[in-house]
């Protein structure tokens, strides 16, 4: 029998006591940080040696993004550090992306073809259904650790540096929030979102799960996503140059809020949408986001973390309703949660026939060894409850009924 978690101090973090002395000890530095544009970009160029971030069109959406996080979202000395640290890995991504590009201008010849993307929101199964297509061996996906460096250090000549420099930083995850895996489980080798490399761009929803950025998510929602979209193309053609692979298989919730710019990008992608009963993935999502704030803000307000997700969840699938039929019947899938637990290689089937995409012995054996290795709810079950996120299901199931009804959840 699964185990269930009780989140008990989503407004009170709790930490172990050793895991607070190392969080202490990082706060502690937040007065050399900088969270300007001008001062992040400046050390990135020091440490990196390098001084070209590529299209400057980044540079608008990074300036909105900084003063958000400095003027709305409450962050920690704690939240300061751990952001101004991801940011400036971001940075210093970019020079190294132009850097590659600068050595090897052939690596933008390569086509990003016929990527099958993964378009739904945390809770609705999109995490093990990546995950089982990327146990495949005749797909290209991102593991977590190439997420964070697509690429080498000067003088590395294999992955396992960026391997172990991941491994750090899950273990960090794993005690800090020892929680997380239950709701969404984190690994170096695991398949990870294309979202880690659109944040290259400074233009994504990504940053909104740190904390509630409202002029930030204003920006986002006003401005065409296209040049986003395109820089994640020429990031993909960097990976695939540097370390191969001919099809992709990709993920991300704000893909159902981008279907128009993904299909522009990407104009001859397999497009699988999954559904579930939106109430339940609304009050999952603010949860695992309340949860994570705990290492970002100064105060956790579960209540204001619940509203402005029940906002986006509901932007999101709105969104989805509305340009669903932009992506055509041929390249494109609807795959309900409930469904696909009660029958993954039907899915998988499904999915594989309508990609063209042939489903080998040895691919099937793969994917069977990775549901052997995965069972569901191997780290326990967490108990998502609306109360603590002040969150009323009737209203929600109201509000999110014509996306429900269109979709059967």
């Amino acid at each position: 029998m699964t185990d269930r978690i009780a989140l008990t101090d989503l407004a009170d973090p709790q930490f172990d006591p050793a895991v607070r002395e190392i969080l202490d000890l990082v706060a502690s530095t937040a007065s050399a940080v900088s969270l300007e544009p001008a001062d992040l970009m400046a050390a990135a160029v020091d440490e990196v040696g390098l001084d070209d971030f590529g299209d400057s069109s980044f540079q608008e959406p990074f300036g909105v993004l900084c003063s958000a996080l400095r003027e709305e979202a409450g962050l920690s000395d704690l939240g300061k550090v751990m952001t101004a640290t991801q940011l400036a890995g971001l940075l210093k991504n970019r020079l190294r992306i132009e850097r590659y590009l600068a050595d090897h201008p052939d690596a933008l010849d390569l086509d990003i073809s016929r990527p099958i993307v993964i378009a739904g929101l945390p809770r609705t199964g999109t995490t093990h259904l990546h995950n089982l297509l990327s146990a495949d061996p005749a797909l290209r996906h991102l593991p977590y650790w190439e997420s964070l460096e697509p690429l080498p250090l000067p003088g590395e000549a294999s992955i396992e540096p960026r391997r172990e420099r991941a491994g750090l930083g899950v273990d960090f995850i794993n005690a800090a929030m020892p929680h997380f895996a239950a709701m969404h489980e984190m690994t170096i080798d695991h398949a990870h979102e294309e979202i880690q490399l659109l944040a290259m761009t400074f233009s994504t929803m990504f940053f909104e799960t740190l904390a509630p950025i409202p002029s930030y998510r204003d920006w986002w929602d006003s401005h065409d996503q296209r040049p986003a979209y395109a820089y994640l193309k020429r990031v993909l053609q960097v990976l695939q140059h540097a370390r191969g692979g001919d099809r992709w298989v990709l993920k991300s919730p704000q893909h159902l809020a981008q279907l128009p710019a993904l299909l522009d990008t990407f104009p001859d992608a397999t497009v699988v949408v999954t559904h579930r009963d939106p109430v339940a993935v609304t009050i999952s999502m603010a949860t695992m986001v309340a949860y994570t704030a705990r290492l970002q803000v100064d105060a956790v307000d579960p209540v204001a973390i619940g509203s402005y997700w029940s906002g986006r969840v509901e932007q999101l699938l709105t969104a989805c309703s509305r340009d669903r039929d932009v992506v055509p019947g041929a390249q494109s899938l609807d795959v309900r949660f409930d469904g696909f637990m009660a029958a993954e290689w039907a899915t998988v089937g499904a999915i594989y026939n309508l990609a063209d995409q042939t489903l080998s012995p040895s691919s099937r054996q793969a994917m069977e060894e990775f549901l052997a290795t995965h069972p569901r709810g191997r780290h326990g079950a967490v108990d998502y409850r609306p109360e603590p996120l002040g969150i009323d299901p009737a209203e929600r199931r109201q509000a999110l009924q014509e996306y429900a009804d269109r979709f059967g959840v």
